[in-house]
């Protein structure tokens, strides 16, 4: 459904995308901790990476913990440009697997990693199919890269795929319920939250490559509880955040192992 076109992104569209959501013209300067991203399938190159981010980044002995902290990375890189550009700009780039290299990138000790793409190609839907359209680029970038890593991943390295599911809806929820909606007005606002109302509650699980959509089954109401006066969605799963933290018992201000408890009225 999605085929090659002559559309183009605007100057100031691509701004937002490189400046925002990881998307990257060119390569960066750090060729060391960048990879083709297909490789994260081969256990013999994925292993010794994750290793080498175990020590360099994230500094932590726990194998499954590293996988966790470098899937939220890979997440973000993977959604963040291509769902910003189908809600807001009604645009589509191609984020397969066989389509994206991890790009490394530096700012100051913080690590954030972009998604440099072979093939920039950006179609958009033709009237009155911006259904199909939208389900093959979710496919895409769900089902064509996303689950193929993170069932890799979980079997070379023991990591539950369930926490790697919630570790990229965390981001799919705060994308579009904080980024995405800023500064959008009328169309575009309508599409954003019509976008997110699909993705949780309408995407049929096999555009995730999954037996159930991840994004609605991690979609927990928010709350308020004892360790958060701000209403929080509590994770079902830890993301083991703490096994590399500096401070012990240094969790995540959703992790389930704090004790939340009921807020009485």
């Amino acid at each position: 459904m999605i085929q090659q076109s002559h559309h183009r992104f605007e100057p100031h569209e691509l701004d937002v995308l490189t400046s925002q959501y990881r998307l990257a013209l060119e390569p960066g300067d750090d060729p060391s901790l960048s990879l083709v991203c297909r490789d994260l399938l081969q256990s013999e190159v994925s292993e010794p990476y994750l290793q080498r981010i175990a020590g360099e980044i994230f500094e932590t002995d726990s194998m499954k913990a590293n996988v966790s902290l470098f899937a939220k990375r890979y997440a973000y890189l993977t959604i963040a440009a291509g769902l910003f550009a189908m809600s807001r700009y009604n645009k589509a780039l191609d984020l397969t697997l066989e389509n994206c290299t991890l790009d490394s990138y530096r700012k100051g000790e913080a690590w954030l990693p972009r998604v440099l793409l072979h093939d920039r190609s950006v179609t958009m839907p033709e009237p009155g199919q911006r259904h199909m359209w939208r389900d093959e680029l979710i496919r895409r970038m769900f089902a064509d890269n996303l689950a193929k890593v993170w069932s890799a991943l979980s079997q070379h390295t023991g990591v539950s795929k369930a926490v790697l599911w919630e570790n990229t809806a965390i981001y799919v929820y705060w994308l579009y319920e904080n980024s995405f909606a800023e500064e959008a007005e009328g169309e575009e606002l309508e599409r954003v939250k019509e976008d997110f109302h699909y993705l949780l509650h309408d995407a049929p699980a096999i555009l995730f490559g999954e037996r159930k959509n991840p994004l609605h089954t991690f979609n927990t109401p928010k709350r308020t509880t004892l360790v958060s006066e701000t209403p929080i969605r509590v994770r079902k799963t830890c993301c083991l955040y703490y096994l590399a933290a500096d401070e012990p018992d240094d969790y995540c201000p959703t992790c389930p192992k704090l004790k939340h408890g009921a807020v009485s009225c």
